[in-house]
């Protein structure tokens, strides 16, 4: 790399009909830079990745590319275009053709596509979606340029292979630029972050670990600047400038009734493995929720060998349960088996007589584009959609899903696909039902999509089983976490992916298949040096926790029924001030030793076992 500035875009702005899309954005990009940019939909985030790689015109402004850089496209869909070979698609990618020797350019692809898992001899034809996007990245990484943008990167592939382009990511010497709604990820490899937002763009120079704070900051400036002009925002207006702010206010409301569904789930898996006897959910009362219960279930198939061996596994209701594990696992096969769509080889498997099943395997629907959302939401006509069985109005259900009703009465194909995704969610999710199995319904979702999901399912009454790749997702959906442990062998332990993480177990890949075996490096199996008990440390923690919380409980009950007078405020006005602020910061580190304290019992009722 002979320069350390690869690009700058200075002053750039670009219009879509008579409004610009954005507009006076600044950016430098330099060696090594890992930016993630982050966006609500239709903010122009791919139109902005066309504009760097060249491939679109801007209407004014600067963009200057360091003199010799390279710059290359992962799109969020490869285009094969008639290619037929894929080594030979690969190699289109790397550029120089007219100096560089075949021979040495070959060799580049073949070593990207070994790197990625491929064997070369695969056909362009039959590429799952997991294996074209590894055939896309190993082309981009082939090209061996200064600047990589990547486009959704982490769809279609699962936990092991995300942690494996993490990995290749921090070790790229370029710059790197990329559009991803999997949070984790953008967490592990981002070295800065552009936010794209009212069409400017800010610039945050720590990781995407750092955004929330950081936008809720900038939100709660504008907020302030905002009154000081004393704008009488509408209601609509003023919900749609404070997204960040407000998603995490929903998010501690929906993650402290997750932690407690957990605290539940510990005690019904001590009870199905006959831990203590200070459990509180008795057999009557788990049999009266019961969903589903498999006993000795076992699934093989001659060409995958064992996929499913001696699986017990009892599910509640209002339990969600994550499936994880590489393709090729039998995730797929598992839920198939549970909801009755295949039988087990051996073993039984008890449902509920009451079971009403949505299983949704693809979110993502065909809709009219000449359709509005309102029409679409309401096909009889009225003002009414049902919604798990309960009438809700359009314009009520429409904002949960970050709509305005000035849109539900425009026509579908005037929004972005970011909000068509909404629209099919939406739908699906309006399906009346007990039971929700969603298979990878992560997939294409943006962020703010995502969120909306989260929050659908988190006042969802009924079971979940789904299967996810995004480990940020399985952290603040699920109540535990079902994985292989290889030969056919499940473990479920409570919480999400980060528990499952925190017992030292590492994802087994399926074993491949002699005839395209790779000389990729063994993914790594699944390893279980557990501790026998909590550290010095830990149960020192756990019982300075203990304490602490009924302490706090109290002096929070004091302040409220202080501030409850209602002449304080008249009085003193200044000590009510005081004891708010006092109430609030009891609050939250109350709040914060719990979410501590039931970690730990997590992990000590896991170690117990």
């Amino acid at each position: 790399m002979s320069r350390d500035i690869i690009l700058q875009l200075k002053d750039l702005c670009l219009t879509r009909g008579a409004v610009p899309l954005f507009s006076g954005v600044d950016l430098t990009l330099v060696s090594r830079e890992r930016m993630a940019l982050v966006g609500p939909n239709g903010v122009g985030k791919s139109t902005l990745l066309q504009v760097i790689s060249g491939d679109l015109e801007y209407d004014k402004g600067e963009r200057v590319v360091a003199n010799g850089a390279t710059i290359v496209v992962q799109e969020q869909e490869a285009d094969f275009g008639n290619a037929t070979d894929l080594v030979e698609w690969v190699m289109g990618g790397i550029g120089g053709q007219d100096v560089e020797l075949e021979g040495a350019r070959r060799a580049r692809a073949l070593a990207s596509l070994d790197n990625f898992g491929l064997a070369a001899d695969k056909n362009l034809k039959t590429l799952s979606g997991g294996e074209a996007r590894r055939a896309a990245l190993a082309r981009a990484f082939a090209a061996e340029a200064d600047l990589m943008l990547l486009d959704e990167p982490t769809n279609h592939l699962d936990i092991a292979a995300i942690e494996d382009l993490e990995i290749k990511l921090k070790a790229y010497k370029g710059a790197i630029l990329v559009i991803s709604h999997d949070r984790k990820f953008l967490e592990n490899i981002s070295t800065s972050c552009l936010w794209l937002r009212n069409g400017k763009a800010k610039k945050l120079t720590s990781s995407f670990k750092k955004f929330d704070e950081w936008a809720q900051g900038i939100e709660a400036q504008e907020q302030k600047a905002f009154e000081k002009l004393d704008l009488q925002l509408q209601d609509e207006n003023r919900w749609l400038a404070r997204g960040v702010t407000a998603r995490r206010t929903r998010n501690q409301g929906r993650l402290r009734r997750l932690y407690e569904m957990r605290e539940q789930r510990v005690q019904v898996l001590a009870a199905m493995r006959g831990a203590a006897a200070n459990v509180t959910a008795s057999t009557g009362e788990i049999s009266s929720k019961l969903v589903l219960e498999a006993k000795n279930i076992n699934k093989s198939f001659d060409k995958r060998g064992v996929l499913v061996e001696n699986l017990d596994l009892r599910i509640l209701r209002g339990d969600r349960i994550g499936i994880v594990g590489p393709n090729g696992i039998g995730k797929s096969t598992l839920i198939k088996m549970l909801v009755g769509e295949i039988a087990p080889d051996s073993g039984n498997i008890r449902r509920a007589k009451n079971q009403t099943l949505a299983y949704l395997d693809q979110i993502r629907v065909k809709l009219d584009p000449k359709a509005t959302l309102w029409e679409l939401f309401a096909p009889l006509g009225g003002d009414q959609i049902m919604v798990q069985g309960v009438p809700r109005h359009v314009v009520a259900y429409g904002k949960e899903f970050l709509f305005t009703p000035a849109q539900l009465r425009q026509p579908l194909g005037s929004f972005s696909g970011g909000e068509r995704n909404r629209v099919s969610l939406a739908l699906a999710l309006a399906k009346s039902c007990n039971l929700m199995v969603l298979d990878e319904p992560t997939n294409d979702l943006d962020m703010d999509t995502l969120d909306v999901l989260e929050d659908v399912l988190a006042k969802f009454e009924g079971t979940i089983i789904l299967v996810s790749h995004d480990r940020a997702f399985l952290d603040n959906v699920v109540t535990s976490t079902l994985a292989p442990l290889g030969n056919g062998k499940w473990i479920e332990t409570p919480g999400g992916w980060s528990e499952l993480e925190s017992q030292g177990l590492h994802l087994v890949s399926p074993k491949p298949n002699k005839t395209t075996a790779t000389k990729t490096a063994p993914k790594k199996e699944i390893i279980s040096k557990p501790q026998v008990r909590l550290s010095y440390k830990e149960n020192y923690r756990l019982e300075e926790i203990t304490k602490a919380m009924p302490k706090l409980a109290a002096r929070i009950e004091t302040l409220s029924a202080t501030l409850n007078d209602p002449n304080l405020y008249l009085e003193n006005p200044a000590k009510f001030d005081q004891l708010s602020q006092e109430l609030n910061q009891s609050k939250s580190e109350l709040e914060k030793i719990e979410h501590e304290w039931l970690e730990l019992e997590e992990k000590k009722a896991i170690l117990e076992q």
